[in-house]
């Protein structure tokens, strides 16, 4: 840690044309999720169903992970998060104290590794969809918001009580 910070506090985010199910059973393959961080321990500490997961973290770095699925539109936004520090050789959750160049390699490699496979899943998740094209089967409201309620207007015309 970095001043009570872990040394890596990453935020990815990631738009994939999917449907939150999709999604979800993504996140939730164990065997899936290891090939994402192969040098970590995780265990499920918050199952939040079809908005993702929560879990600790152990092995090559110690902390938390969360991927948390937001239904967008036709798609959803892949929201992912870690908060760990590195461990020290032959320790699966002893931190090891990086300096701060350490600790930004550390950060821009866990990066580069979400990066990657939030867009692998993408294109597998989106494979035969044309750019621009709607998610197949979504509905309509789903993709077209729909129009902003009106504000109800007081006596005078301003917004406020209605009567």
């Amino acid at each position: 840690m970095l001043g009570g910070v872990p040394a890596v506090d990453l935020i990815d985010e990631t738009f994939l044309v999917a449907s939150p199910e999709a999604v979800a059973a993504a996140v939730h393959d164990p065997a899936r999720t290891a090939t994402w961080w192969p040098d970590l321990e995780l265990t499920v500490f918050q199952d939040r169903g079809v908005d993702g997961l929560r879990w600790t973290a152990t092995g090559g770095m110690v902390g938390t992970a969360e991927v948390w699925c937001e239904a967008v539109g036709d798609g959803v936004l892949l929201h992912v998060y870690l908060r760990c520090d590195p461990t020290r050789p032959g320790t699966a959750t002893e931190p090891r104290p990086l300096s701060r160049r350490a600790a930004d390699k550390a950060r821009r490699a866990r990066a580069l590794q979400v990066k990657q496979w939030s867009w692998r899943l993408k294109g597998e998740l989106e494979a035969g969809r044309a750019p621009g094209e709607p998610r197949p089967g979504a509905a309509l409201e789903d993709v077209v918001p729909a129009p902003a309620a009106e504000v109800a207007t007081g006596p005078t015309g301003a917004p406020g009580h209605a009567g």
